[in-house]
């Protein structure tokens, strides 16, 4: 039968032959040699004058491969994908590229899915703040259904409509994706999911120990040694990084150098072009009135090993105990996994700042 027409055709116009690739045997690539009959299409009018007669189960039009290497290669590139998917089968006796696995991937038909009964319906961003759209998965498989291009509440509906098998919605507190589920399936019962249960009740509990701030600085005793008089610095007062520190001179000399060609008269852009810095660095430097207001939230300021043991430490340096080795091995038995030098150093600070040196009261 004709592929363009569909005309039976009894006149053969000759043979072919064709040499399909077949599966390995033994680790040796197979390749058969098959002589099939050329017919001539019994159409006037058909565009196709010749075809080729096709084995079923065997050959496919155009195809270069077998049905059983095609199907092979397939269920190689679900494994492990395009390029995993060409070495192994390159191993095997399969000479293919990563295109090849891929295309033929691409080519099989989708899989029958069966109607889902729990769904979980949450957004997703092909544009983070800008477009969204809405994944739909079947929560008992938890395995993606369907994709929408949007997030609106029409679209959630006559998506639920068609499917009238749904029993549960498991969605967030979205307004959209309420009223959708409402519309699309008011026989289902929705639920919120525990993702956003534990998230609502995190950030919950945050706020309230935040507005609590003052509590936990009373966790951290306050120092009984008077405080002597603090010596005169040459840095401004407030600075966490000492004059001298590689950090804090780099900064100071980039905030100097921004703040003396703007008071020149040059833009953001030209002071960016002269000292080869970003744009936002640039203004975020411009917006500082003192070096020392870009300091904050710098590397100082990140937590140690050592932070949840400074409160013992700080007991302990009361008591008498300033023996940095000997309070090592007091807290390696408490699960301290950091090293004696952290220790050393951390006691060495109490010692010489003319400040007594605590531990932070904990964060929110």
């Amino acid at each position: 039968m004709c592929p363009v027409c569909g005309v039976w055709s009894g006149r053969v116009h000759g043979s072919y032959l064709r040499f399909p690739a077949d599966v390995p045997s033994g680790g040796r690539s197979v390749v058969l040699q098959l002589r099939v009959r050329r017919f001539t299409c019994g159409n006037s009018v058909c565009a196709r004058r010749t075809f080729v007669e096709q084995i079923p189960g065997l050959t496919r039009r155009h195809g270069q491969r077998t049905e059983r290497l095609r199907s092979t290669l397939a269920a190689v590139g679900l494994a492990l994908a395009g390029r995993a998917g060409a070495r192994i089968a390159r191993v095997l006796g399969m000479s293919v590229s990563r295109s090849t696995v891929l295309r033929l991937v691409d080519a099989l038909p989708e899989p029958d899915v069966p109607a889902p009964r729990v769904v979980g319906v949450e957004e997703y961003a092909t544009r983070k703040g800008r477009h969204y759209g809405t994944v739909l998965v079947d929560i008992e498989t938890r395995r993606p259904v369907d994709l929408l291009p949007d997030r609106e509440a029409c679209s959630l509906a006559a998506w639920l409509a068609e499917r009238p098998g749904i029993e549960f919605v498991c969605r967030d507190r979205a307004p959209f994706f309420a009223e959708g589920a409402s519309a699309g399936a008011p026989q289902a019962l929705q639920v919120a999911d525990r993702w956003h249960l534990w998230h609502n009740l995190s950030e919950a509990a945050e706020r309230a120990v935040a507005q609590h701030r003052r509590c936990l600085r009373a966790l951290v005793p306050a120092a009984s040694e008077p405080e002597p008089e603090p010596a005169p610095e040459e840095e401004p007062s407030g600075s966490p990084w000492p004059t001298g520190h590689r950090f804090a001179d780099r900064t100071r000399a980039r905030h100097a150098a921004v703040h003396a060609l703007l008071e020149a008269g040059h833009s953001l852009r030209s002071v960016q072009r002269q000292l080869g810095m970003a744009w936002h660095t640039v203004k975020r430097f411009a917006d500082a009135t003192k070096p020392e207001d870009l300091f904050t939230g710098q590397w100082q300021n990140r937590t140690s090993v050592l932070d949840d043991y400074k409160p013992y430490l700080d007991d302990r340096w009361k008591e008498g105990f300033t023996n940095a080795w000997k309070l090592w091995e007091e807290i390696v038995p408490l699960r301290y996994k950091g090293s004696y030098q952290r220790v050393r150093a951390y006691l060495h600070k109490k010692r010489t700042s003319p400040r007594p040196v605590t531990a932070r009261p904990p964060s929110p």
